[in-house]
């Protein structure tokens, strides 16, 4: 039984050809369905439905052999133990700051100055600020971060942008990009040694679709 761990929303939605390129149809919506271990036409393949930021979790203490997430959570929550063969390039965005329209943020992030910021990604965003010899205070958030800098909780947040159309709704600006993020694959190392052959066949169908879809895109 290979288990692979995926999170709802758009990294399964855009998984989905992926799967059918390995001859996986996953035979429940996990949208509509309560089940969290989903069945698939293949006996020996099945799809557990857990939190994005537990993705990395379940697979490197062997809870599922595989899963799909997002280069952010490597990031933030570490990838000790895991086997990543593959960059999916699907649920593409990138990690930026942001800020209220009107702030002097130029001013704000010169060398030695000192900044309030509301993130989730405590990691990356210390990081980022201290390559730049900024103090960066932290807030951490979990949702609604475009509320920080409006209410005066923080100067600027550093959050997962796709199209900005949630910031220019809230009157903020993009003023700095971090890094570009997709999904990638990733793999329990002792899985990959006591299940080579059907993992590998995994990997290399998801490798040729990823192929393809590069080739069409060129």
């Amino acid at each position: 039984m290979i288990t692979l761990a995926l999170s709802k929303g758009r990294i399964f939605d855009e998984a989905l050809p992926l799967l059918q390129a390995a001859d996986i149809v996953v035979l429940d919506d996990p949208e509509k369905s309560r089940k969290l271990i989903l069945d698939t036409n293949r006996p020996d393949v099945r799809v557990l439905v857990v939190r994005a930021t537990d993705v990395p979790t379940y697979v490197q203490y062997g809870g599922a052999d595989m899963g799909i997430t997002g280069l952010d959570t490597l990031l933030e929550h570490g990838s000790d133990g895991l086997y990543q063969p593959l960059d999916l390039q699907i649920a593409q965005c990138r990690i930026s700051v942001a800020v209220r329209e009107g702030f002097d943020y130029a001013s704000s992030v010169r060398q030695g100055s000192r900044l309030t910021v509301a993130t989730k990604y405590m990691a990356i965003a210390r990081e980022f600020f201290a390559a730049k010899g900024v103090h960066a205070d932290l807030v951490k958030l979990y949702g609604s971060m475009e509320l920080a800098p409006l209410t005066g909780l923080a100067d600027a947040i550093v959050d997962l942008v796709s199209t900005g159309g949630t910031l220019r709704a809230n009157h903020l600006v993009e003023v700095e990009h971090i890094m570009d993020i997709s999904s990638r694959l990733v793999v329990n190392q002792a899985a990959l040694k006591l299940k080579q052959a059907p993992i590998r066949r995994i990997i290399d169908a998801f490798n040729g679709a990823v192929q393809r879809r590069m080739e069409v895109k060129a």
